[in-house]
């Protein structure tokens, strides 16, 4: 089974992506902010990380920038689910080593598909 942690500060994004990724036979972890996210890592290797960029405590910049620095998560695909949606917001996602960079308001269909694409 393959693993997803998704992480969003927004309850009901989390509540339809946990059922969403669940119903594809998908083991998922769910954190609130990258703080949250970063103890679930220590504990948990997922395959694909949904990380949204406006969060408390730790944005998902810098949770992927102390993602990419641990060696045991470097098979871990991370996509961006996001509202920033300004080009540099975007360039600089990707360069922090962002495999997708999905904006919201988004398809859920399709982000499954995207999902599966990476992995």
């Amino acid at each position: 089974m393959k693993k997803i942690l998704l992480v969003d500060d927004e309850p009901n994004i989390l509540m339809t992506l946990e059922y969403t990724f669940k119903k594809n036979n998908f083991q998922v972890f769910i954190a609130r902010d990258g703080q949250e996210a970063l103890e679930i890592l220590k504990d948990q290797l997922p395959d694909v990380i949904i990380l949204d960029v406006m969060m408390p405590l730790v944005d998902g910049y810098d949770t992927l920038e102390q993602i990419k620095k641990d060696s045991r998560l470097s098979h871990c695909k991370v996509i961006f689910l996001t509202a920033k949606n300004k080009e540099k917001d975007i360039e600089k996602g990707l360069s922090l080593g962002a495999d997708l960079y999905v904006l919201k308001p988004f398809s859920i269909k399709k982000l499954v598909e995207q999902v599966h694409e990476l992995i």
